[in-house]
């Protein structure tokens, strides 16, 4: 049964006049009772049809869904359910505002969730909506501005820059780790000691939920102790003077330098890689915390690694998403001109 059946059997039941009363039985008592039974339910089902979605790709479409609505506001229109003009309305304004056309894309997919977890007809659906959302791709373009990878050597002048004080011991393992196992930033900043288990060859991490794991089902990646970054070395001496021994593995510091329980935020990791960045002489508007996932890609294929190889530490699921990272690295070499350029 749908949520949204559910929720008219409720109303149906609420409705149904109460038969007379029995000395044996109670049938209103019974009636209640089942109204309150299939209320519970229909908060479990939206419960569930919520987390249908990760808490981050729920955290954006909340805010597209809030510009949607003092849009709405400003414009005197219904917001919940729109209209397929109001839709295609907006949208056009957020094009001639400037913003990209993946955001753009984005708003309407927060618009089309919206609707549907409120049990309503998506107005995004719409062939006229369609075709807005279609040519303002078209007129603007859907290139992606891609940041700056931080390779194995870039992160090698970093990490020498890197003070030996709790916060810089701190954002070295991050960078290390994070570099080292290909790691999402959401991936990294939930790690717990736990997830943590040593060999002799090095660690294995447990990923116990990432982007393309939202069920959770799991899955772990092995970071080599190294003989020139040597992340395992990095984040156990992080550790170590932490004294964390269970519990969040990259926290906050305050500015007296005292480690809090308070996990980072995903966030942080791209203002870590900035700061460090900016401080070892490299542009930090070029990178983000994308960057030290795309770094080891980078620095695996043009170091030679097969891309099967790589697919392992990075867990990508197609050959052809890291083609574009191969193209990148191998751009030099054996190059069709060579002989004659």
């Amino acid at each position: 049964m749908s949520v949204q059946s559910i929720n008219a059997e409720v109303r149906r039941l609420r409705s149904t006049p109460s038969p007379p009363l029995s000395p044996l039985t109670n049938p209103r008592s019974k009636c209640s009772a089942l109204v309150a039974t299939l209320e519970h339910a229909t908060s479990a089902a939206n419960d569930y049809a919520t987390a249908s979605k990760s808490a981050a790709t729920r955290r954006v479409y909340r805010t597209d869904a809030a510009d949607f609505a003092a849009w709405c506001e400003r414009h005197a229109v219904d917001a919940l359910p729109a209209t397929v003009e109001t839709v295609a309305a907006y949208l056009a304004s957020l094009a001639r505002s400037g913003l990209k056309a993946s955001t753009i894309t984005r708003r309407c997919a927060g618009i089309r969730y919206m609707h549907r977890l409120a049990g309503l007809e998506s107005p995004t659906s719409n062939e006229a909506v369609k075709a807005v959302l279609s040519g303002i791709r078209r007129s603007i373009g859907t290139a992606v501005i891609r940041k700056e990878p931080a390779t194995a050597e870039m992160l090698r002048v970093m990490i020498a820059d890197t003070p030996e004080d709790l916060r810089g011991l701190r954002d070295r393992a991050l960078l290390l780790l994070g570099f080292a196992g290909a790691l999402r930033r959401s991936e990294l900043v939930t790690l717990d000691v736990r997830d943590l288990e040593e060999t002799n060859e090095g660690l294995l991490v447990h990923i116990r939920k990432s982007k393309t794991d939202q069920e959770g089902i799991g899955d772990f990646v092995s970071i080599p102790h190294g003989s020139r970054l040597r992340p395992v070395g990095g984040l156990t001496a992080w550790l170590q003077a932490a004294g964390i021994t269970e519990g969040p593995i990259f926290r906050s510091i305050k500015k007296g330098g005292s480690v809090t329980l308070e996990r980072l935020s995903d966030r942080s990791v791209a203002q870590i890689l900035k700061r460090r960045a900016e401080s070892a002489g490299f542009d930090s508007t070029l990178f983000s915390g994308h960057s030290l996932r795309a770094g080891f890609v980078t620095s695996a294929l043009h170091h030679g690694a097969d891309i099967l190889r790589v697919m392992d530490v990075t867990r990508h699921r197609e050959v052809s998403t890291l083609k574009t990272y191969d193209r990148r690295a191998k751009a030099f070499k054996q190059h069709a001109g060579e002989a004659f350029l």
